[in-house]
């Protein structure tokens, strides 16, 4: 999948992005036909135990992006650029970005929306790299933004992400993400673009939708918001296969005959000899 097909598919179909981390995670996200998939800074909080995105580098985020392309043949992979990377210090910014495409083998980068975001974006654009967008609620700086609240329910809150989005845009954005916005407003900017909107808690309205897959899978308990889907919830049957491996450990049922390599009894004999 290449960026013209993700604008291409505006108006069209559906778009589907979830995130991955792993390997054999993207590999079936790849296989089940996703569009594009996300190695997210939700990294931090699903997989690293964390408790802020911001608290993610380079290093985490190259090292998993890489795992995600290896195993992918057919999904766009976007690379979500932490906060260190390109808020801190602004003027790293093209470099880091390079980093995904050139090192982690992405198609592409996502900048959340902050207070240089479109002087960013434009160098990053300008440098070659493909970006995503990312308005409505930032986690990366969820405390400017009064916590992790719906964005955009007054007229005058509404009006800046419509701008916000239609800068990114102008810049040469190839997508937005639109997350935690109320469907309504979530429309208005999908129907104001020429290019695609991808909704997480942004209503039906959006060219597409992006889920975390620990989220959507039941492998995240610390908290689970108001827009997730659980379509399977894994960590209760793990959990229990856990256990029943504990059980036969313990009560020398495992490994079996058929888990167990075995030796000629005359070269048994030759070695006790």
């Amino acid at each position: 999948m290449k960026i013209q097909d993700i604008r291409d598919l505006k108006g069209k179909r559906k778009i589907t992005m979830l995130t991955a981390y792993d390997y054999p995670i993207a590999s079936l996200v790849d296989k089940a036909g996703i569009d594009m998939i996300l190695v997210g800074d939700s990294l931090a909080n699903v997989v690293l135990g964390l408790d802020s995105t911001t608290k993610v580098g380079m290093p985490e985020m190259l090292h998993h992006a890489k795992a995600v392309t290896r195993a992918v043949k057919n999904a766009l992979v976007v690379g979500d650029m932490p906060y260190d990377s390109y808020q801190v210090n602004s003027e790293e910014s093209v470099k880091n970005a390079r980093r995904f495409i050139d090192e982690a083998g992405c198609g592409s980068v996502k900048l959340e929306w902050f207070d240089k975001c479109l002087e960013v974006t434009e160098k990053i654009i300008k440098a070659g790299i493909p970006v995503m967008g990312h308005i409505g609620l930032t986690p990366q700086t969820a405390d400017k933004l009064g916590g992790f609240k719906v964005q955009g329910k007054d007229a005058e809150a509404a009006q800046r992400l419509i701008d916000q989005a239609l800068a990114l845009e102008k810049l040469g954005c190839f997508a937005i993400v639109l997350e935690c916005v109320p469907d309504k407003i979530a429309e208005l900017v999908t129907g104001k673009l020429t290019i695609p909107t991808i909704g997480i808690g942004a209503g039906i309205h959006c060219d597409g939708q992006v889920l975390v897959i620990n989220d959507m899978l039941g492998l995240f308990e610390r908290y689970t918001p108001k827009f997730v889907k659980k379509y399977l919830n894994l960590s209760p049957l793990i959990l229990k296969a856990i256990e029943e491996f504990k059980s036969e450990v313990t009560g020398e049922k495992f490994p079996g005959p058929e888990h167990t390599f075995s030796i000629k009894e005359e070269e048994l004999k030759k070695l006790k000899s």
